[in-house]
């Protein structure tokens, strides 16, 4: 300030020099004469004088101790500022013209009126403003004024020597000009000071909570406020404490708990401040969902859910939806629910808190898988002795089936994903108890499936035995542990099958064909089934004897003996018999030479029938008579000119024979009567060469050609009586 004014004094002296160089030329300007000075601003003093002719401006001096303040105006009045407030100067002006600058003119004395007070306000509360401010320099009391900005209403005046004043009883949320000035000790008033305070707003009123359960908020309204800039809500429970803010009369607070009591308040603000809250409004929010669910099926077919109880719920409803879309549910205000179950199905449980706010939020979705359903018709397909074959309907909620036969001690499983199974490796002729269990991941075995009883197929019998008896009749031993079973045994054969039955350990087969070979079996059946049969046995019954046997003496010694081929036959062996001694021969042939025949001897001829294994059939015996000897000494005697006398000599025994003479003329044959041993031919040609041949005669008549022959000459000359002559002998047949 001091460099200022220095400065100001070089410029105001730089203009007097001016001012003397101009006056040397031409004549300054008359002083001016200051008719008031008087200040209505603490600042400034206002200055009244006379018009000085020829002045174009005034130059204004305001002077106090040392500080001096210049103002240049251009006519009355002027005003000279940048004062202090509540202080004497003295003031001077000079008139300035083109000549030059007056002289000053005598002072006077002016003193600035009081500053004015620096206020402070505010509102604390609705219906107050509180106006406050620091002392002010040579004041004695003060003036304050309010009304409403728009000029409504009355004019509040109140006078303080206090530095504060409260307003009260005004109108909330209304804008209020406030309007103060101090005086001094003379009463005159200093600079007035004015501003614009608020008063905060009302509490609201009809407070209105709406409460939405599903998303967990709440919408708050309530009726506008006077001069209310914003809104706050705030919602406290006992562990939470949430607002909202808006500009308007309605608010949504999220994120509420389940479960909880809130208290509820709504206070309106400005920028004056905030009103009271207003009372609080209790909202009890839905329950929260019940936990620890417990679920239980027992016995199977009856589930059990089970909760925790939860605050602020009056009454509980369980749902329970099978996976086959069908729902049922349960309202009840204690902690559990009962449902019928079935088995196989998957439930999906939920159980929700009611009271007046609502329905609980979703908690966790149990979900709870039955046993899966027990096969009920278990249909055994095949049962054999050591196997079971057995099927059944798929059943819900099976993914496994798990079958176990149990005997005794001994336990067959068999595990599998089709609803079929083959038990294997069992004992033959022994009941199992057979069941099948349903499996499934979640819930593992159904362990109240029941059980059937199945008994295996009989064990094979052993064959032990296969004997003939007396009268061809096979019979056939086996061996078995069977219980009470049925036994047949089959003979199969190229021409068939034959049977017996028993139901011990042996039996007869009767009227098998001679020359046949059997597989012999036996199979054991109960009730169960049949067993398999038992390991075959080769059975071969005695070839078939020849249907026909023939003896046929071939020389003296020798017969042919000839029979039928009987099946089964490989070889024959023939024996002729006698007192005398046995005669054999063994052939595979069907028939067979026998030498060393005494003749005229009684034999029994016996053929045995040989199989390809050694097996025989006796045959049937015959009895044959071997020929008669053939007769010695046969000799030709003539009996005339043409009779024929021929003698032998009979071999033992007595025997019946017949004379046969062959000549190229003819064939002549004589018997001798019974005894005798010669017989004549008459009217036989002479000049001939005669084959004699004596044969004895079977009982058959049949005459034997093998005796030996003789040849004979008949002559024609000499003697009518005599011999024949003898030409040699010749033994053809």
């Amino acid at each position: 300030m001091a460099g200022a004014r220095v400065k100001f004094l070089s410029v105001v002296g730089f203009s007097l020099i001016c001012l003397k160089m101009v006056a040397s030329t031409k004549t300054a300007p008359e002083i001016p004469t200051i008719d008031q000075a008087y200040s209505k601003i603490s600042n400034s003093i206002t200055v009244e004088w006379a018009t000085v002719p020829g002045a174009t401006s005034y130059l204004l001096t305001a002077k106090d101790g040392n500080t001096v303040v210049e103002t240049m105006v251009a006519n009355s009045p002027g005003t000279v500022t940048g004062l202090k407030a509540a202080t004497l100067y003295q003031i001077t002006i000079r008139s300035i013209s083109p000549a030059g600058r007056s002289q000053a003119s005598p002072p006077k004395q002016a003193k600035t009126v009081l500053a004015a007070p620096i206020l402070q306000v505010s509102s604390p509360s609705s219906d107050s403003i509180l106006v406050q401010w620091e002392a002010v320099y040579m004041a004695i009391g003060f003036s304050v004024s309010i009304m409403q900005a728009n000029g409504l209403g009355r004019i509040w005046k109140e006078n303080t020597t206090n530095t504060s004043l409260t307003f009260t009883s005004l109108d909330s949320g209304t804008l209020y000009t406030i309007k103060a000035y101090a005086w001094n000790a003379n009463g005159t008033p200093g600079d007035d000071s004015t501003c614009n305070q608020r008063t905060s707003p009302g509490t609201p009123a009809n407070i209105q909570v709406s409460f939405d359960s599903g998303a967990l908020k709440a919408s708050v309204s309530w009726a506008p406020t006077e001069g209310a800039f914003n809104y706050t809500v705030m919602a406290l429970s006992d562990s939470s404490r949430l607002s909202c803010s808006t500009t308007f009369s309605s608010c949504i607070i999220y994120s509420l708990q389940c479960g909880t009591k809130y208290l509820i308040s709504v206070s309106a603000s400005n920028d004056a401040g905030s009103s009271r809250s207003t009372s609080a409004v209790t909202l009890k929010t839905v329950a929260c969902a019940p936990g620890r669910v417990a679920i239980q099926e027992d016995p199977p077919g009856h589930l059990s859910v089970a909760w925790s109880n939860v605050d602020l719920g009056d009454y509980y409803v369980a749902f329970v939806k099978s996976d086959d879309g069908l729902e049922v549910h349960c309202n009840t205000s204690l902690t559990q629910c009962n449902f019928l179950s079935e088995c196989g199905f998957t439930y999906f449980i939920s159980v929700f808190a009611y009271n007046k706010a609502g329905q609980s939020p979703l908690g966790d979705v149990f979900n709870y898988t039955t046993a899966p359903c027990c096969p009920s018709d278990i249909n055994p397909v095949l049962v054999s002795s050591d196997r079971v074959e057995i099927v059944w309907s798929p059943v819900r909620g099976a993914e496994l089936y798990e079958t176990k036969a149990v005997d005794g001690f001994n336990v067959v499983e068999c595990n599998d994903t089709a609803p079929a199974c083959t038990l294997s490796a069992l004992e033959c002729d022994t009941k199992y108890n057979i069941t099948v269990y349903s499996f499934s991941e979640v819930r593992g075995s159904n362990t109240s499936c029941t059980s059937q009883f199945i008994t295996t197929a009989p064990c094979s019998p052993e064959i032990k035995n296969i004997s003939k008896d007396d009268f061809s009749m096979i019979n056939v031993r086996w061996q078995s542990t069977n219980d009470e079973a049925t036994y047949t045994v089959t003979a199969q054969g190229e021409n068939g099958l034959h049977q017996c039955s028993s139901t011990g350990e042996s039996c007869i087969l009767g009227g098998l064909p001679c020359g046949s070979v059997f597989s012999v079996t036996a199979v054991a059946e109960t009730p169960a089934g049949r067993s398999l049969p038992s390991y075959s046995v080769p059975l071969e019954t005695a070839p078939c004897c020849s249907a026909s046997l023939t003896v046929t003496q071939v020389t003296q010694s020798v017969i042919n003996v000839s029979w039928t081929v009987g099946t089964g036959a490989l070889t024959y062996v023939t024996v002729l018999q006698s007192h005398t001694g046995q005669s054999k021969c063994h052939t595979h042939q069907n028939h067979c030479l026998l030498g060393c025949i005494t003749c005229g001897i009684n034999y029994t001829v016996a053929v045995k029938a040989v199989s390809a294994t050694g097996l025989t059939a006796d045959c049937a015996h015959q009895s044959y008579s071997s020929s008669a000897c053939c007769p010695l000494g046969v000799k030709l005697y003539r009996l005339g000119p043409n009779g024929i006398r021929i003698h032998w000599q009979a071999s033992r025994g007595s025997a019946n024979y017949s004379t046969d003479l062959y000549g190229s003329k003819g064939i002549f044959t004589c018997a001798p009567s019974a005894g005798l041993s010669f017989c004549d031919v008459t009217e036989i040609p002479c000049g001939d060469v005669y084959t004699v041949m004596v044969s004895p005669v079977a009982e058959t008549g049949l005459k034997l050609t093998f005796c030996p022959k003789k040849i004979y000459s008949v002559t024609c000359s000499g003697s009518t009586l005599g011999m024949v002559i003898y030409r040699g002998k010749r033994n053809v047949e």
